[in-house]
This record gives structure tokens, C-alpha cells and sequence, in this order.
């Protein structure tokens, strides 16, 4: 137990010390001050588009960072160590997606304020994709550490990283911006049990692809 909250606090430092946390902050604040000048003065437009792109400048800030996740891990041989001491790899994989989820989640969550702002979102709608976006903070945290973990040992992996995670995402993006349709009872229960889904299969997956690092 030692040893695995030392893995989750230095997970914490690496990204809130390093600076590298506000690199996706930075990008989802970047997306909302772009996307009016692309949509251009259309209030009502921009404001019925503006929700979908908050879902997705958030699916896209959890995977920048995908590179710290895992791969200074395998290279420093701490991967090792730690399967030497018996930890299994899955539990790794859950601490690390517990890490992230804090480290890029809180950050994001109080940039959504300002980003909703800017792309003209009332005060109804914010407080949909606050919830949704709450919601769905630990999918895209497992989902950031399973692409982390499939391209660890791959030269330039992270430039694909996103590819091979975005069909899995593409349920999120679905359900959460169906939240702020006014028919979309349901969108928020399907959010929540694909969110779920995404959590619990993460560990195993993510761990079953580190297991492979050192093979």
C-alpha cells in the first residue's frame, strides 16, 4: 500500500510540478477562444455547437499528456521494480488512472467555466457540462492511460495514441452532448454506464498492455 500511494503521489508532483499540467488546460481554454472566430457572431449557433465542442477539446486535453503516463515508467525500469515486488500490473494501471483523473480533471473542470463562457453557454448548459464532464472524468482518464500504455514502446507513439482510444471515446462525446438536448432524458444514465464501463475495463486493459512492455 506504501509503495502504490507513493506511485499515485508522484504521479501527482510529476504533473502538477513539471508544468506539464497546464499544457491541456491551456489547449481546452485555446479550443474555446478559437471556435468563435471559426463559427463567427451567431449567438444561437455558437451556442448550440459550443457544447459538442467542449466534450471534445476535454477528450483531446486528456490524451496531450499521454507521454508522462507510462512511458518515463518502462524507461526508468520502475515498471519492473514494482511487478518484482509483486504488485500486478492492472493495479499499477488503476492507480495511474486515479492520478490522472485528479490531475487533469480538477484543472479542467475550473477551465470549463471560462471556455463555457466564451462559446456563449448559459447557465443551464454549464451546469450540464459540468456534470457531464464530472461524469465522465475517469473514462477519459483510463482511456488516456490505455493509450499510454499501448504506446509506451512505440517511437512516436503518442502521435497515434489518440487513434487507437478515439473509437472507445466516441460513445462519451455521443451521450454527453446529447445531455444538453432537452429530449435526451437518457443521455445522462447511458453517459454514466459507458463511463463506468470505461473505468472498470481501463485497469485491466492498460495493465494487460504493460505486462507486454517487458516481454
Amino acid at each position: 500500500m506504501t509503495t502504490l500511494l507513493a506511485l499515485f503521489w508522484r504521479d501527482l508532483k510529476r504533473a502538477w510540478g513539471s508544468g506539464a499540467l497546464w499544457l491541456p488546460v491551456l489547449f481546452f481554454l485555446l479550443v474555446a477562444t478559437a471556435f468563435p472566430f471559426a463559427v463567427g457572431p451567431d449567438a444561437p449557433l455558437l451556442r448550440r455547437a459550443g457544447g459538442g465542442m467542449v466534450w471534445v477539446a476535454a477528450l483531446l486535453a486528456a490524451l496531450l499528456p499521454i507521454d508522462r503516463l507510462v512511458r518515463p515508467d518502462r524507461d526508468a525500469g520502475v515498471l519492473d521494480q514494482l511487478a518484482v515486488r509483486g504488485i500486478a500490473d492492472e493495479v499499477i494501471a488503476a492507480v495511474k488512472i486515479l492520478g490522472h483523473a485528479i490531475a487533469f480533471g480538477l484543472p479542467l473542470m475550473i477551465a470549463l467555466f471560462p471556455a463555457a463562457a466564451l462559446l456563449a453557454q448559459d447557465a443551464a448548459r454549464v451546469e450540464v457540462l459540468a456534470t457531464g464532464i464530472a461524469i465522465a472524468i475517469p473514462a477519459l482518464a483510463s482511456l488516456a492511460v490505455l493509450s499510454a500504455a499501448l504506446t509506451a514502446g512505440l517511437k512516436g507513439g503518442s502521435a497515434i495514441g489518440g487513434l487507437l482510444v478515439l473509437p472507445l471515446a466516441v460513445p462519451l462525446l455521443i451521450f454527453g452532448a446529447g445531455m444538453l438536448d432537452p429530449s435526451g432524458r437518457g443521455a445522462m444514465k447511458l453517459l454514466a454506464a459507458t463511463s463506468l464501463l470505461l473505468t472498470m475495463i481501463g485497469p485491466f486493459a492498460a495493465g494487460a498492455a504493460m505486462r507486454g512492455l517487458r516481454e
